[in-house]
């Protein structure tokens, strides 16, 4: 029986079973007619059939025509709702662990308490366990906004006339705008469960500060929290936002901490980094009792928390008999593409399937295609532990006019890994290209994109023109992260020519490289 690949067995000669509600088990031969028996069911391998059947109709519709009956957005019920949170670190091999820069060896989990919560140190530090329950206060609070739809965008498919279909998951259908609310309602809940007085944190375009707001308000915890000093000023509306959910709201750097003053002695017209933000947010933590430090990406918790999207979108599209032929998400820290990518990735290390895997940066802030795979700091005044990850330095600080939230130095260590294996592929563009790409997504599908989202969009067009050119009817899942109506600022601009695009030079670059720590 084939294990999990059909590829090595002639198509006309391979057997498939499926079973359907009330209905007999039936045996479908390719390119032939059905017929129907009442045969045993091969439990056995049963896994890899099931895979079989999604396949092998996917085949068949190759060359079909591009409309089928496939609803506009597909829900998930809240039975369907994933119960638990998939941890891809645990098919993976030889992560390389965090590493405390004051000892140079592996940090416990007694060293992450001191800025983390109890439980969220723990996670970060686990390897091993492959799913981890989501506890049923975060999944009430899931259910207010969850599941998200699994969306064909049928008019972006008719405006490139193209053979591919194209799915987008969309995350934006909450106050945050955006899929940052799956891992603040978890950290929030861990931080109130461990009798924690106050939470602090960054956020670069403001999407995670805005939904970090909304779970501490709903978990009676106060927060402070940390803005980009460059969104800070782009962005207001997201600071009254975050002001709303009586979050207190300081532009980053700032006089209020030693590492920000230090910072701003430096470079006092810096408009501030993740980096930056990260090292004031960890250094109030530390200083204020009872307090502890909250991250919206880059960690492995994060990805853990946000494995919700790619779980649900796999469910979704086994109800629509479609499996991914490539899968593409925006990538700054790397929560949205490890979440959106974490069930397919674990078929694609068991060998029991091979989606292409796309992430796509900013060419301002180009960690993964410009960047090196080496251990730095997750911050930019150097207090956090290191990790090994593709950076650009700690000190590396995107141009003020980037308008996207993806503005950090270096991609999470999960993602680095699988890219530096050779399991993803990267691509980096220019910010006119994104919002050009923006615009003509919200005229066909009538979403306004964030900024960040739009890089996936772009991933996902050039993708579908490729399609066009051979003919190829492929399956193309993105993730459209959130929602754009808060970056007016950026859209102006673009629309009366004001956007320039920012690539930094080999020697910009080469300034960063040359402050990664020596190990």
């Amino acid at each position: 029986m084939p294990n999990g690949n059909s590829s090595r067995y002639p198509k006309e000669r391979i057997w498939l079973y499926a079973k359907r509600a009330g209905e007999l088990y039936q045996f479908v031969k390719l390119g032939g007619t059905a017929e129907v028996h009442e045969s045993f069911c091969p439990t056995k391998d049963k896994g890899s059939f099931l895979f079989l059947i999604r396949r092998a109709r996917r085949e068949k519709r190759k060359g079909e025509p591009n409309m089928k009956n496939v609803p506009h957005r597909l829900y998930l019920t809240e039975e369907q709702m994933p119960k638990q949170w998939y941890n891809l670190r645990a098919d993976m091999k030889d992560i390389p662990p965090l590493v405390n820069p004051g000892t140079g060896k592996p940090a416990t989990q007694q060293e992450l308490e001191q800025v983390f919560c109890t439980e969220l140190a723990r996670q970060e530090l686990d390897n091993t366990t492959r799913f981890i329950d989501i506890p049923e206060e975060i999944q009430e609070m899931y259910k207010i906004y969850r599941p998200s739809p699994l969306i064909r965008a049928y008019q972006l498919e008719r405006a490139l006339d193209t053979p591919a279909r194209i799915y987008y998951k969309f995350e934006g259908n909450n106050t945050s705008g955006s899929h940052k609310l799956n891992s603040a309602i978890a950290q929030a809940y861990y931080a109130k469960a461990q009798g924690l007085s106050g939470l602090t944190t960054e956020t670069g375009a403001g999407q995670w500060g805005t939904a970090l707001a909304e779970a501490c308000a709903y978990f009676g915890l106060p927060l402070t929290v940390y803005m980009v000093k460059a969104s800070y000023e782009q962005k207001p509306f997201r600071k009254a936002i975050i002001k709303t959910f009586d979050g207190d709201v300081i532009p980053s750097p700032s006089m209020t901490t030693e590492a920000g003053r230090r910072i701003l002695a430096e470079n006092p017209n810096t408009a501030g980094s993740l980096g930056c933000a990260i090292s004031e947010a960890v250094e109030k933590a530390v200083t204020t009792p009872g307090t502890r430090y909250v991250l919206g990406s880059v960690l492995n918790q994060v990805l853990l928390h946000q494995s919700i999207i790619g779980l649900e979108s796999k469910i979704a599209m086994e109800q629509l008999d479609e499996y991914p032929d490539v899968i593409i998400g925006c990538a700054g820290g790397g929560s949205n593409l490890g979440g959106l990518i974490a069930p397919f990735m674990r078929d694609k290390l068991a060998g029991k399937a091979d989606p292409r895997v796309i992430a796509v940066e900013p060419a301002s802030c180009p960690s993964l295609t410009r960047g090196r795979y080496a251990y730095d700091f997750c911050d930019t005044g150097r207090i956090t532990p290191m990790a090994k990850m593709y950076t650009l330095g700690s000190g590396f600080i995107p141009s003020a006019n980037h308008a996207g939230g993806l503005r950090y130095h270096g991609m999470s260590p999960i993602l680095s890994k699988l890219y530096d294996d050779g399991y993803m592929e990267a691509m980096s563009v220019e910010q006119t290209k994104v919002f050009e790409a923006a615009t003509f997504f919200a005229k066909r599908e009538t979403i306004l994109p964030a900024p960040e989202s739009a890089h996936a969009i772009y991933g996902a067009i050039q993708e579908a023109l490729k399609c066009k050119e051979t003919g190829e009817a492929k399956t193309i899942l993105f993730g459209l992260t959130g929602t754009g109506y808060f970056d007016m600022t950026a859209y102006t601009a673009y629309q009366e020519g004001r956007m320039t695009d920012y690539v930094p030079t080999d020697a910009d670059l080469q300034r960063g490289f040359d402050q990664l720590p020596k190990l």
